[in-house]
Parts: C-alpha cells; structure tokens; sequence
C-alpha cells in the first residue's frame, strides 16, 4: 500500500492527514510535500493527523523530526492526533512523545494552537 497525504493550511497551522503506510518508499515524497507547503504558505505549525495511517517506520521517523525541526526553527509547534496503537507504540519508543503534543483530534489539535476552529 502506498501512502495518501492531504494537506491543509488553517490559520498558519499545516494539517497533515496521512493514509496508508509511511515508509522508506514514501518518507520523501513526504518531506518534500510538507517542506514546500511551509515555505510557499508561511506555515507556522504543524498537526499530523494520523488517524488512517496502518504503519511508519524510522524513515517516517525520520521525516517527522525534520520536519519538527523545521517548524521550531519558526518558534512553532508540532502536534499529532488520531494516532493508532502501532504508531504510538513507535513514538513511545523513540522518544517523540517528549517533543510533540499528542491531541484526541484534529479539532483538538487546532484548538491547542489557537487557529481558528472550523469543521471538517
């Protein structure tokens, strides 16, 4: 299975909702899609929705941190929401959890971030 990237720009705030599977055949496409959205619409934050996402490995591991990076040299921040058990497990694992909030939802998530609430 491939992997499905929606992106959305919500007051500064980058909503990133991924399907499928987050892996060494799809982290680039990733990190390009998400690096060119922060430059080209001024993003600030960013929330990865993983709601649908069935399995990362440290390659998406790996595009996270940067993109985390990324988005802290902007004083902003990173937030993940919907997660599934497998996912969270790895991010348990490798330590994200001490640098990414988690959110029960995207909602959630925008409203921790001060962006302008809205329904999906």
């Amino acid at each position: 299975m491939s992997l499905a990237v929606e992106l959305e720009v919500v007051d500064q705030v980058l909503c990133l909702r991924l399907a499928g599977e987050l892996d060494h055949h799809t982290a680039e496409s990733l990190r390009e899609q998400a690096s060119d959205a922060i430059e080209r619409e001024g993003v600030r934050h960013i929330i990865l929705n993983m709601g649908d996402l069935t399995f990362m490995d440290s390659s998406g591991l790996g595009v996270i941190l940067g993109r985390y990076k990324h988005i802290k040299q902007k004083n902003g921040e990173m937030v993940v929401c919907a997660i599934s058990p497998a996912v969270r497990r790895l991010f348990e694992m490798s330590g994200l959890f001490k640098i990414v909030r988690m959110e029960a939802s995207e909602q959630e998530a925008l409203e921790r971030l001060g962006a302008a609430c809205y329904e999906k």
